[in-house]
């Protein structure tokens, strides 16, 4: 006879719900008094070195349809290369520069729009010089782990084309993914999650 075993079942899995936004971005759904501004809203003041810049982030599900639930974080160096951090071993990072932005898309278009400043170069972990590139954390409803990806400039072709991360991709069709467009002092970049577009994400 099997012996009868006491386990406790397993919980269901969770998907980024409601709670992501109240809890994050209080603000931007009309929740005062939390923060004075939602973290990681202003990432830059009238004192940050660097050239400014608009990041407008979409996300598209595999039909193509542009998510209007999402949350988006970037992680970036200064104009200089530094990252805000008490880690950064190269020097002092801009004290004007937060490095580091938060943003729930526009329930309209689905756009998070961050203004920040265009990063520097980064050493990559064998001293080679990576491109200057913004890293992207991005949850939504339906997706259980948020997924890693990076935005690098269109205008940075001769780094972009010898970047010790986009050149160790396996499939360099799909390096362009990565690739966001300059119009003005607005870069756009369009992540999807399925289908021919998919975009290039990282297990880190």
């Amino acid at each position: 006879m099997a012996q009868e075993l006491n386990r406790l079942k397993e919980s269901p899995s969770q998907t980024a719900g409601p709670y992501v936004h109240i809890g994050l971005t209080p603000n931007f759904l009309g929740i005062e008094g939390v923060f004075p501004v939602d973290l990681g809203r202003e990432m830059v003041n009238d004192e940050t070195i660097g050239e400014r810049i608009d990041v407008v982030v979409r996300v598209f599900d595999g039909t193509g349809t542009v998510l209007k639930d999402v949350l988006v974080e970037i992680w970036q160096a200064d104009a200089k290369g530094l990252y805000n951090s008490p880690n950064e071993p190269r020097g002092k990072a801009d004290p004007n520069f937060t490095g580091w932005g938060r943003m729930a898309s526009d329930m309209e278009n689905g756009e998070c729009v961050f203004r920040t400043i265009k990063p520097g170069q980064v050493p990559f972990n064998d001293g080679r010089m990576q491109a200057p590139h913004i890293s992207l954390w991005i949850v939504a409803r339906g997706i259980n782990l948020g997924l890693q990806t990076r935005m690098y400039f269109a205008d940075e072709d001769a780094a972009n084309r010898v970047d010790p991360v986009l050149t160790r991709l396996e499939h360099q069709n799909r390096v362009p993914t990565l690739i966001a467009p300059r119009e003005g002092n607005t870069y756009k970049f369009d992540i999807h999650l399925q289908g021919e577009k998919e975009t290039v994400f990282f297990d880190i």
